[in-house]
């Protein structure tokens, strides 16, 4: 990237930053963005840019878009109009307009229903859904470019479609909605719909009103991935913190359990149960023993649905370990190997080998694990379609229950953000193609796509998909991307969600840093009193 390459914006309503901004960078990822008002005299930086990350990911982008000098995009939003302006220097590129009112997420707006009688809730998403649209199209006449996913900027797309096809939609009308309210393209209007309806049907058989969920975060690794800004640290570092960090764990669940004095929400029954990290196989079989001892003692297992564990990172994975969650009724594990081309691994720092990983899939199938989950990363360093193919094949060889595919999301705190100039003769690729291998390899396993959800700064501007096959969804996925189920989330890093009718939702959170969760264990505790 050549430092005179910028995107000013300027904005004269900062309470829509974010919806302006991340549309944007979905144009012109890799490119730094700034957002300033009217009357500003220097934009400040926004969001989360990954400053050096190059023009790769396959953007698309084309070559003279952006010259030498800065190219600035002016949104001004008054009363109900908006306009779009892109200019280099003085020169005009592109005008758009648009005028709020005349869709909104329900349809087109009653001619009956006068504007100044619309609640204020409303207006702001008619004006926030016209703005977006008539920013796309000032960025897509600008670029020649479309995005798979229009102008949506969230992370939960399915739950749209879930809500369209709520209001009595079928599932025709609710893709034709997606397409023309938010410019979603075809094929991912489709998915989207596909997926929310596959996940009513779940949800209805298991009423997650009735009950919750429960997260236990373990917050270590055997070292920290190229493109990971997780909050984990490395096993070799916290060694001789991990007993600590479980005693302070097991005090977290017996304060929030069904024996405490005032227990976290109080007649309901736990349905899902996830623990996670980092890595949580880190741990030794020992104290793994003793994190699933405490969840029995604490929390009313018999009616769990499911009892997920991400075993994670195929070296963490033995068979001793295993045995311990078989004994404690774990349903559900995650192998991950991201990839299956040893050349990427030893790049993005995991220390396994593509052996590794096989061995440990077919040990815990030998164990009797019959529903095993798998993770993919595409858009990884140095990968295209051929090496893209050659994991999905070797997935397809070893027949996991589901599988996960991620598009690489880059995030500013990431090593390989903040060290792109290291990498600067790698290529990073995400395209069609290589999203249609993985579908094409789950589908022939006879899997569907069963959750979804996006991340800022995505390869391709694509989605991370889970496909599973029939009766392996999991259901702590479609829990926590639906929100429609409080989750009492334990340990360091944990983020309690509480839903409450009506749809609101608050958020609970413990500290991320490791030493601070053991210091403030108490006050980790007392957090959860609105809970009781």
């Amino acid at each position: 990237m050549t430092e005179e390459k910028m995107v000013r914006i300027i904005l004269n309503d900062r309470s829509y930053e974010y919806d302006v901004y991340t549309l944007v960078i979905a144009f012109f990822q890799g490119i730094p963005v700034s957002v300033c008002t009217p009357d500003s005299q220097n934009g400040r930086a926004s969001g989360d840019v990954p400053g050096t990350y190059r023009d790769g990911l396959d953007t698309g982008q084309e070559e003279g878009i952006l010259s030498r000098e800065q190219l600035t995009i002016e949104v001004t939003i008054s009363d109900r109009s908006i306009t779009a302006e892109a200019r280099r220097a003085d020169q005009l590129l592109v005008r758009q307009t648009a005028k709020a009112g005349e869709k909104l997420q329900t349809g087109q707006l009653p001619e009956s229903l006068a504007w100044t009688q619309l609640p204020e809730s409303q207006k702001r998403l008619s004006v926030k859904n016209a703005l977006k649209r008539c920013l796309y199209g000032c960025l897509s006449s600008l670029t020649g470019r479309t995005l798979p996913w229009g102008d949506l900027t969230g992370i939960r797309p399915v739950k749209l479609a879930s809500a369209l096809l709520e209001n009595d939609r079928d599932e025709a009308s609710a893709e034709a909605d997606l397409q023309a309210e938010y410019l979603v393209s075809a094929r991912k209007a489709g998915l989207a719909v596909s997926i929310a309806s596959r996940e009513q049907r779940i949800l209805r058989k298991m009423h997650p009103e009735r009950g919750y969920s429960l997260y236990i975060g373990i917050p270590f690794c055997p070292s920290i991935c190229l493109y990971c800004s997780f909050s984990s640290g490395t096993i070799g570092v916290w060694q001789k913190e991990t007993d600590h960090y479980v005693d302070a764990l097991i005090h977290e669940m017996a304060a929030c359990g069904r024996h405490a004095e005032r227990p976290c929400f109080p007649g309901r029954e736990l349905q899902t149960v996830y623990i996670g990290g980092g890595t949580p196989t880190t741990l030794t079989a020992q104290q793994l023993e003793r994190v699933c001892y405490a969840l029995e003692e604490h929390f009313d297992m018999d009616r769990v649905l499911e009892f997920t564990v991400e075993a994670g990172r195929p070296d963490t994975i033995t068979e001793e370990k295993l045995a311990v969650l078989r004994k404690h009724r774990v349903s559900r594990i995650s192998i991950n190997p991201q990839t299956m081309n040893q050349k990427t691994l030893d790049l993005i720092g995991r220390k396994h080998t593509v052996e590794q990983t096989e061995e440990a899939f077919r040990l815990a199938r030998s164990m009797g694990f019959d529903n095993i989950n798998m993770d993919l990363i595409v858009g990884l360093p140095g990968e295209g379609p051929e090496e893209v193919d050659r994991t999905m094949c070797a997935l397809e060889r070893l027949d996991p229950d589901d599988i996960t595919v991620h598009a690489l999301a880059l995030k500013r705190a990431a090593r390989l953000a903040l060290h792109m100039d290291e990498y600067e003769s790698i290529s990073f690729q995400a395209s069609d193609e290589i999203m249609e291998c993985a579908h094409q390899t789950c589908r022939r396993l006879g899997m569907t796509p069963y959750y979804l959800y996006r991340q800022k700064n995505m390869a391709g501007n694509f989605e991370n998909v889970g496909y599973a096959k029939a009766g392996h969804a999991g259901l702590y996925n479609i829990l926590i991307m639906e929100e429609v189920q409080s989750i009492l989330a334990l340990g360091a890093s944990g983020s309690t969600k509480v839903i409450y009718p009506g749809g609101r939702i608050e958020r609970i959170e413990n500290v991320k840093d490791v030493r601070s969760y053991l210091d403030r264990i108490d006050e980790m505790i007392q957090r959860k009193d609105v809970l009781r």
